[in-house]
């Protein structure tokens, strides 16, 4: 298979590289240094202004929206196109949002293009897609085993010309964060249906809709990852009117997966980012750290870890790539397969690899602030959007089903 990348891609390669590299990187201190002064004065829940700065910029220079394929929305790029972008970009945890290419913002903007009335694309897709608010998925629920999304019990239950939902979602990002606007909740509106794929549907629920509470942040390894973060939500008795549904009842498993697709993909390609930066850290450390009278880069363990990291990276990219290009060409509901498999080795790979970075720097690694929270970040990949025990189940069906 050809991944070549095309002139048009390449280009954004560079532009996108060298706005890293003169805006992202050298913030990264000052991005850290501002949440935790807001931490210190008492609330780390708030937006940053080197963010919305970052942001301007960005726009200004026509990297923004760079993902939405087959749509005249965003920049116009397959998904093919949009892996090496999403790469750069995955190198720091918090870049993404200056290009608007955030989860859970990206999935919820995929949600509402894809399957949204013309009115809520106008009041909730167009500021999304302007920068102007914030978003969050409102899937997880804390009692029961959320990788089987059938078994979800959060209730959507029409009322006249309302739904009144109840519930309690965990694990819900960005809920903390202030310019979270509206949540996308799923729930169950015909519990018993014959069918478990068609008893739930999806929401809308304005964030400051009465009945909604944020119980609390929840930490990934010790990380509060503010002001964005995830959080445990209660649903009370909360009403929204019946246009607030999304596409109707019945649709949500169908939307979630319209919606989970892209949005593993899309993690996938930035933890590629991050294991690339994890490398190279790797590499500059074992050549300037001295163990037993000579480079630790010439010790044969490292040297075996630096090559299997490239091997394992490479490997993951391809993967990405060929999952990429099969969404652009058969859809992604054929490419499920291809889709699982890279959840289930890019977040694998991620984690090997950062944890040999770390094992480089010795007890420093333990200290390094990008180290820990990559693997970190890695690790929870491993759980969200499925976990791999999932997906592994998933691809051996498939794998099992071209023998019978």
């Amino acid at each position: 298979m050809n991944f070549d990348y095309s002139p048009k891609v390449k280009e954004l390669q560079a532009r996108l590289t060298a706005f890293m590299d003169e805006h992202i990187y050298p913030n990264e201190a000052a991005f850290h240094a501002e949440v935790d002064a807001n931490r210190a004065a008492g609330n780390a829940w708030v937006a940053t202004r080197i963010m919305e700065e970052l942001k301007r910029k960005a726009r200004a220079v026509g990297l923004w929206n760079l993902f939405l394929p087959e749509s005249e929305l965003g920049a116009g790029l397959t998904n093919l196109e949009y892996a090496p972008l999403c790469e750069i970009m995955g190198r720091v945890h918090w870049a993404p949002e200056v290009f608007n290419c955030s989860a859970p913002d990206t999935g919820n903007m995929e949600v509402l293009a894809r399957y949204g009335t013309p009115a809520q694309q106008q009041q909730w897709l167009e500021p999304l897609l302007d920068g102007r608010i914030r978003s969050c998925f409102g899937m997880t629920e804390p009692a029961v085993a959320s990788s089987d999304a059938t078994n979800i019990e959060s209730s959507i239950v029409r009322d006249g010309d309302e739904y009144v939902i109840n519930g309690r979602k965990w694990w819900s990002s960005g809920a903390n964060d202030p310019r979270c606007a509206v949540f996308i909740f799923m729930g169950k509106s015909d519990p018993h249906n014959e069918s478990r794929h068609k008893q739930q549907s999806m929401i809308l629920v304005p964030r400051d809709t009465p009945g909604v509470t944020i119980l609390r942040h929840l930490p990934v390894f010790g990380f509060d990852d503010a002001p964005h973060g995830h959080a445990e939500v209660v649903f009370e008795n909360v009403r929204v009117p019946e246009a607030n549904l999304i596409l109707g009842e019945g649709r949500g498993f169908e939307i979630a997966q319209g919606r989970l697709g892209p949005g593993r993909i899309h993690h996938c390609m930035r933890l590629i980012g991050l294991a690339e930066r994890a490398l190279e850290q790797m590499c500059r450390r074992s050549l300037a750290r001295v163990a037993f009278g000579k480079p630790v880069a010439q010790q044969g363990v490292t040297l075996e870890r630096i090559a299997e990291s490239r091997i394992l990276i490479d490997q993951a990219r391809f993967l990405v790539l060929n999952a990429a290009s099969m969404m652009d060409t058969v859809g992604n509901k054929v490419a499920a397969k291809e889709i699982a498999m890279i959840k289930v080795a890019a977040p694998t790979m991620a984690c090997k690899v950062i944890d040999w970075a770390i094992q480089v720097q010795g007890g420093g690694g333990m200290a390094d602030p990008f180290l820990a929270h990559a693997y970190a970040s890695a690790r929870s990949l491993r759980l969200a959007d499925g976990p791999d025990e999932v997906h592994r189940s998933q691809i051996g069906k498939m794998e099992l089903a071209r023998y019978k």
